[in-house]
């Protein structure tokens, strides 16, 4: 039984958690993107589908995002990370797999880096050159005034540009990634280049897997079943193997 989650501020985490099959140890932690949420249609959907196979997920919103508490001008790569171990903390002695999308794949490769608790790691259209994304999607925007990505509530902030420059690429951490890694991507990806993942992979020394979906957007827009077809199973097999 997993009750409210909070993270080091004391701020509230709103989540998720869909059951698996009694008594069974494995987990799921799902980490979803730069400015969204928790209940977006793929990470539901990839839920429900763990459900069914008999593993329990537990997706949630970052500090600042969706329903959890906290400020989103304070939303930073460095404190989402943070936050993705409080939620590990939660989870208890479970067998521990972790999905990220785009910028919470980038969340992800850094914690997975760092923490043994992660035995398995799935990166959907992950963002792995974390100030080039920045630069390429943020650089006429002004902080404090311009929306990311025009949302409204999803003010850029310069404490976001900063901890961005800051993290500068992934590479680094993919390269301490020992454990068994996914990396899925679309074709059509119009936010992150398949090259990160690509990159991603090289910098880990070839060891994960990298799938690469015919015409999927950033989002898997109409390609959400083959998405979860592609991660199902795999997580699966990597968080049922032996230790």
């Amino acid at each position: 039984m997993i009750g409210p989650l909070h993270n080091r501020h004391g701020e509230r985490l709103d989540h998720v958690v869909t059951p698996g099959r009694a008594g069974a140890r494995e987990i799921v932690v799902v980490a979803h993107g730069v400015t969204s949420q928790h209940d977006r249609p793929y990470l539901v959907a990839l839920c429900e589908a763990l459900a069914a196979a008999g593993v329990a997920s537990l997706r949630f919103s970052f500090a600042g995002n969706g329903r959890s508490e906290g400020a989103f001008a304070e939303a930073t790569i460095g404190k989402e990370v943070a936050d993705l171990g409080c939620v590990l903390d939660a989870c208890g002695d479970r067998r521990i797999g972790c999905v990220g999308h785009s910028m919470g794949a980038a969340v992800g490769v850094l914690r997975a880096a760092a923490d043994p608790r992660i035995a398995a790691l799935v990166s959907l259209a992950g963002m792995v050159h974390v100030r080039a994304f920045c630069e390429r999607h943020f650089a006429g925007l002004v902080p404090g005034r311009d929306q990311m990505f025009d949302r409204p509530g999803c003010g850029l902030s310069q404490a976001f540009l900063d901890d961005a420059r800051a993290v500068d690429t992934v590479l680094p951490a993919a390269q301490r990634i020992t454990v068994p890694w996914l990396l899925v991507h679309g074709d059509r990806d119009e936010l992150v280049p398949r090259a990160d993942a690509e990159a991603a992979r090289r910098a880990a020394g070839g060891r994960p897997e990298l799938r690469v979906l015919a015409g999927a957007d950033h989002r898997f827009t109409g390609c959400i079943e083959p998405m979860v077809a592609a991660v199902v199973p795999w997580l699966l097999a990597a968080l049922r193997a032996p230790a």
